[in-house]
Parts: C-alpha cells; sequence; structure tokens
C-alpha cells in the first residue's frame, strides 16, 4: 500500500473522529496452523501483524493504541485475503460506515459520492430519475404521487405501489432511504421494478426509462371560496425564491385564507424552513436548536414575510410523509397561533445532521449534532406533531381522486372565515 493511500485513509478517519465520537473498534484473534490428514499442509498463519512503523507514525500519538486493532486487520486482509489485490478506496468507505453505524443513531450515517451528488441534486430542484414522490416510512419504499409527465406516470405507477424489488433484487429488509437512492440514477438508464398494488395477486412489472427531473419546490393557485392554495414539495435553495413568487402572485387575489400543503415533504434545509415560517409568522421563534451538552441556538422569525396577517386564517396539511424542516415550519405554526394543522400524525424527525464532505471527493458523513424544539419547546423528535383536525387520506382515496384532507381544510378555513 503507497504511502499517498495510507496518509488519505488516516486523515479521512481522523476528519471523521474530529467531527463525533468513535463508537466502535474491531476485533481481532490469532489464526492457528491447520493440518488435514490426505492433504498437504495448509501455509501457518503467524500472529496478526502489528501495526507497521509508519502507520504508528502516522496514527497520533494518544490513538495508537486504539488504532492498533484496526492496523491488524488492515494488514490481515492485505497479507491473506483470497483474492489479492484489494479495493483500498473500498476498504477506507467500508470503514467509515461502520463506524457510523456503531453510533446507533439511524440518521447518522455515510454516503459515497455518487449517493452524496444524488441527495444534494434533489434539494436543488432537479435529480435524474423515475419521477414520482416517495414515502421512505413503510416497510417497502412506496409510491405517494408520480410527478405530472414523469416517466413514473407514463409508465402507469399509482399512489400506494410498493416497491418490492428493483432489477430482481428483493428489497425486503432494505431500509426504505437506501431503496429509494437504488431508484435513482443517470438519465437514459432503465430500471426495473416489482411493484406490489392493491387488489393485485402477483407482482406488476414496469421498465422505467429513467429521466432528468426539474420539480418547483412551492407553487399554488386559488380554489373555489377565495382559499388560496400552497404547496411545498422540498426546502432546498430554491424554494424561498418560489414560495415568494407565489405568494405574489396569490396575496394580489386577495384570499380570505391560506392552505399551506406540507404533505410528503421530506425536509430539507434549516434555513430554508425558517425563512418559509417567516412568511407567515410577524414575529417571535421558529424554533430552537438544543444540543447535548444543554446549550441551544434560538431561530427568530425573518422580518417582512408576506402572510403574516393573523386575520387571514391559516390551515397546514401534514402527514406521516410530513418530517424535519416540515415539522419545523408547522410546528412552529402550530405554536404561534398562526394556523392550525390538518391531517395525520407528522414522521417525528426532529433531530439536526450535518452533511460534512470528506476530503478527496470521497462522499460525505452525516452526523446527528442537536435535536429541534417548537417555540413552546415541544420535542418533534420520534414524536411528530399531532393534527388539531385529524383527518385520514386513504388509497381508495387516491384511486377515486379524492382528497379528504384537503377538503376537511377548506372546511375548517371556512369556518374560521365564519362563512
Amino acid at each position: 500500500m503507497n504511502k499517498t493511500l495510507k496518509a488519505t485513509l488516516l486523515g479521512l478517519v481522523v476528519l471523521v473522529i474530529g467531527l463525533g465520537s468513535f463508537a466502535g473498534g474491531f476485533v481481532t484473534g490469532h489464526l492457528m496452523p491447520i493440518s488435514i490428514p490426505g492433504l498437504e499442509q495448509a501455509p501457518a498463519i503467524s500472529a496478526p501483524p502489528t501495526a507497521s512503523t509508519e502507520q504508528q507514525s502516522a496514527t497520533p500519538q494518544d490513538m495508537q493504541t486504539l488504532f492498533g486493532p484496526f492496523w491488524e486487520a488492515w494488514n490481515l486482509v492485505h497479507e491473506n485475503y483470497v483474492d489479492q489485490p484489494v479495493d483500498d478506496v473500498a476498504l477506507m468507505r467500508g470503514a467509515i460506515s461502520g463506524m457510523m453505524g456503531a453510533l446507533g443513531d439511524q440518521h447518522s450515517s455515510y454516503m459515497d459520492p455518487e449517493d452524496f451528488k444524488q441527495a444534494n441534486s434533489s434539494l436543488e430542484g432537479e435529480y435524474e430519475g423515475i419521477g414520482a414522490y416517495v414515502d421512505t416510512t413503510t416497510e417497502y419504499l412506496t409510491v405517494t404521487s408520480p410527478i405530472p409527465g414523469s416517466p413514473a406516470e407514463k409508465v402507469g405507477l399509482l399512489p400506494g405501489d410498493a416497491i418490492v424489488a428493483i432489477d430482481g433484487e428483493d428489497m425486503t429488509g432494505i431500509n426504505a432511504e437506501l431503496v429509494r437512492l437504488k431508484v435513482l440514477g443517470p438519465a437514459g438508464s432503465t430500471v426495473h421494478l416489482s411493484i406490489m398494488r392493491d387488489g393485485e395477486d402477483h407482482p406488476l412489472e414496469f421498465d422505467i426509462v429513467r429521466a432528468k427531473i426539474t420539480i418547483e419546490s412551492a407553487s399554488g393557485k386559488m380554489l373555489d371560496n377565495g382559499i388560496a392554495y400552497i404547496q411545498v414539495t422540498t426546502f432546498g435553495s430554491r424554494t424561498t425564491s418560489e414560495l415568494v413568487a407565489t405568494l405574489t402572485d396569490l396575496m394580489a387575489q386577495n384570499p380570505k385564507g391560506i392552505v399551506l400543503d406540507l404533505r410528503n415533504n421530506g425536509g430539507g434545509y434549516l434555513q430554508t424552513a425558517v425563512e418559509v415560517a417567516s412568511q407567515f409568522i410577524g414575529d417571535g421563534v421558529v424554533l430552537y436548536e438544543q444540543y447535548g451538552d444543554g446549550t441551544r441556538n434560538t431561530y427568530d422569525v425573518i422580518p417582512g414575510g408576506m402572510a403574516t396577517d393573523a386575520k387571514l386564517p391559516m390551515v397546514v396539511l401534514i402527514n406521516e410523509g410530513s418530517a424535519s424542516a416540515s415539522e419545523i415550519v408547522a410546528g412552529a405554526l402550530q405554536d404561534t397561533s398562526r394556523a392550525k394543522l390538518v391531517g395525520t400524525v407528522s414522521y417525528g424527525k426532529g433531530s439536526v445532521q450535518n452533511w460534512i464532505p470528506l476530503s478527496g471527493e470521497n462522499g460525505a458523513v452525516r452526523i446527528t449534532i442537536a435535536k429541534w424544539l417548537t417555540p413552546k419547546e415541544r420535542t418533534i423528535h420520534k414524536q411528530g406533531l399531532t393534527p388539531d383536525f385529524p383527518m385520514e387520506f386513504t388509497n381508495e382515496d387516491r384511486q377515486a381522486e379524492k382528497d379528504p384532507q384537503l377538503d376537511e381544510a377548506v372546511r375548517v378555513l371556512m369556518e374560521m372565515i365564519g362563512q
């Protein structure tokens, strides 16, 4: 193994340790010689080699004992693994992935370079894939709605479709977020999905040619009865400007009330969440960011929002797919009495993760650093937000093209207006 690679590996390991506690290690043992009658005696394998002088000198003095087993395991693989040469970059990334998994936190993880690129591109308002909103909280990755005009819609995917296999690989027991990343891929490539659909006895098979998907993260329209409907699908870099443009158009029509739809919005950037909430709240706190040592950051409303008048009634739609930044906004609007919530209990993802890129374009680690609290200091994490007006939205409703949650939101607004 060359010096440059060793230095790169150590640099990456030390960088991650500097960002979060090292919570795992490797266990080594002694391998004994094996003799099988009738066969040539297998070569003896001696006790695991200790770290080389070069490895020890590259490891910080106070961590040499801790990292001794790591380097032993590294050297054993290079000296004894049957298929040589091994992929050192894959080993390095695997070690980082294992370390993040050892934290025992489902939201702290490692992304390889391609997955990190795809995850960030979706927040920029475009990505390459099949074009469908999905639910990652279910046993199988489930389609909540195909994006109009997308490859998913063109082949006939429907809300409620569960992805049980990808390119013939069974997805049973695979984390739905990882399944989502498998569905993504370069435009022009084909992915084969096996779909379980209610009412069907056997999986349905679809070949879908991926495409570049461009979506609006904030859009709106006027409903009957003078209600302004605004949908925010993610909290990305374009969301605030798109929301301001939407509000400019809708507020000019003097709406009697506002419905903000955050259903199946999995979140995004924290700063964008503050900016979105500030369009509807005149002053006060949007959220608190609570750290493990008891300290906290306070995120206040940004003055100058376009729809902050308390006389303009407001309802927010949430469901089990509303997570993270969506819950920040909905929680702030509920706690400040700016809006009522309609729908089902939200996902409950109220912890703070930082994606920290690793050097050399080796992907990134996501580390949980804090938890979010609403303005009334309610905990979102693993609890979610409870609607003021509970209302289910079933697969039967979707197939019948009904939206009882939106209907309930309009009903509540009309009551608030006094009509």
